[in-house]
């Protein structure tokens, strides 16, 4: 159980400052390589391209996580007081659905992927890695997203304020 709450604590927040350092050291070396030792690597900005694509699919995650995803504030205050918590409810299971159909639609790409066998120019990666950022950011925010679901639905009816 303890190994359970650390993932769903840490997990995404964790892997995005693991992507994010391997980036930047990445970037770090490149640029001393390129401007100090006057040789470039030839896989560093394509590794680094693909750090930054698996740190925003595992990023929309962590923002689903912890409810800081863009909400559009002036419209919601459109609606009546009594009304907004169900507005909330609705975008919240709106993201939701949009989320699983990505992590569906990524699915099916990564199949093709694997079934193609394509892999990356400079380092030879297989490519359905790469495509598979967005399957596995969009799981982890499908599964967010419905923890928030759920923790709003229960703070709706102890009668706290759902929004944060």
């Amino acid at each position: 159980m303890k190994i359970l709450k650390v993932l769903d604590e840490k997990l995404e927040l964790s892997l995005c400052i693991v992507l994010m350092s391997l980036m930047t050291i990445t970037i770090f070396i490149q640029v001393i390589m390129r401007y100090v030792m006057h040789n470039s690597l030839v896989w560093s900005e394509e590794l680094a391209r693909y750090l930054f694509i698996w740190l925003i699919y595992l990023g929309i995650s962590y923002g689903a996580k912890i409810m800081k995803h863009i909400k559009i504030e002036a419209a919601l205050g459109l609606f009546p007081s009594k009304a907004r918590p169900m507005i909330i409810l609705l975008g919240d299971v709106i993201f939701l659905g949009f989320s699983m159909f990505i992590a569906y639609t990524s699915f099916t790409v990564v199949q093709r992927q694997i079934v193609l066998g394509q892999a990356s120019p400079a380092m030879h990666m297989p490519m359905w890695i790469i495509y598979a950022a967005p399957m596995v950011g969009f799981t982890l925010t499908s599964i967010r997203q419905t923890q928030t679901i759920l923790y709003r639905i229960n703070k709706f009816r102890e009668g706290g304020e759902i929004d944060g």
